[in-house]
């Protein structure tokens, strides 16, 4: 299992616009359409990596606390469907269903979004503020498949909670690890 870090992206960083697929409603979306009142977290992931599989639960329920305080969320799929068709749309429908995964989980085909992003793993979280600005990227917590930390979300927790109460954040933000994103 590689362990590939996020880029980093530097904060203050505008958020790129897209327009990709949602594999929940087949409907076509932008960062525009979906974005919070407060808040937008993107998270790039996949079906298959063991990396997002030991975080799955977590980031659905860091969803469902959150959207309801003005964050929206988004996850984006960039994985080349012709090497890894387990990633495939119509199997992102299944994985979403199976994880009761309710937010936008969206297709990118032609990985662009990702290169726009410089997303670089699976998971890789992306938190911008009001203004479209990027505020967090980095990890979700110190837990990893079989290091034997208990999964809490805290980072991306604290770095959500900075945004909705207007705080700062006082930790250094710590690059994600996960599988590296399947290029074409």
């Amino acid at each position: 299992m590689a362990q590939t870090p996020s880029n980093m992206l530097p904060l203050g960083t505008l958020a790129p616009d897209f327009r990709l697929k949602d594999t929940n409603s087949n409907y076509e979306y932008s960062f525009e359409d979906l974005k919070g009142t407060k808040g937008t977290l993107v998270i790039f992931m996949c079906n298959h990596c063991p990396f997002v599989l030991h975080v799955i639960n977590e980031i659905v329920m860091i969803a469902n606390d959150y959207r309801v305080q003005g964050i929206g969320v988004i996850a984006i799929s960039s994985n080349d469907i012709e090497k890894f068709p387990q990633d495939s749309p119509e199997k992102m429908t299944e994985f979403a269903f199976q994880n009761k995964i309710d937010f936008p989980y969206l297709f990118d085909g032609t990985q662009e979004v990702a290169k726009v992003f410089d997303a670089a793993c699976t998971p890789d979280f992306y938190l911008f503020d009001n203004r479209n600005r990027l505020f967090y990227r980095g990890q979700l917590d110190d837990s990893r498949p079989n290091n034997g930390i208990p999964l809490s979300g805290s980072d991306l927790r604290s770095a959500i909670d900075a945004i909705i109460y207007n705080r700062t954040l006082k930790d250094s933000q710590k690059p994600s690890i996960g599988c590296n994103i399947k290029w074409k």
